[in-house]
């Protein structure tokens, strides 16, 4: 767990899990990007990480397998509403979700920090709007966990 506060922002923030969607976030074209098994491994440490992805590729738990994820198929019909019950489930004061996705829109607003990163794959604008913060790279937004000061500094009012 991760436990910090950002001013003007919100007070005494308890992460105890990460909700990441796949292609486009973690992977590209059904590949998981360089680096990001390793970040989840330490990751894992101080959050619990669940992937939610309607798996278009159909490569995830390939992918994923030996990553200390959950890893939650969703069905092809109203994805956005299936991740956003899903953080509902969890806690959403607990949760920070990274995504890149128009699918993504309802898990960011969900979340107590929703993270946009925008890849080769490109970014939803409606799902940017809804986002707390934008990164470049997946690694980029899973190194904020590491570096909660970061996002302080970027979300304090």
């Amino acid at each position: 767990m991760q436990t910090f506060s950002i001013p003007g922002f919100k007070d005494n923030i308890s992460i105890q899990h990460l909700t990441l969607d796949f292609n486009g976030t973690l992977a590209l074209d059904g590949k998981l990007i360089d680096g990001v098994k390793e970040a989840l491994v330490t990751l894992s440490k101080i959050v619990t990480i669940h992937v939610l992805t309607g798996d278009t590729f159909g490569t995830a738990r390939e992918q994923l397998k030996d990553s200390p994820c959950k890893i939650a198929l969703l069905t092809a019909d109203k994805q956005a509403e299936q991740k956003e019950k899903y953080v509902l489930s969890l806690n959403p004061h607990t949760v920070i979700g990274i995504g890149n996705g128009h699918n993504d829109k309802l898990m960011m607003k969900a979340c107590v920090i929703g993270i946009m990163v925008v890849q080769k794959e490109g970014a939803s604008a409606e799902s940017l709007m809804a986002a707390d913060i934008v990164c470049p790279d997946i690694l980029t937004a899973l190194d904020l966990l590491n570096h909660p000061l970061r996002l302080s500094a970027t979300l304090r009012a």
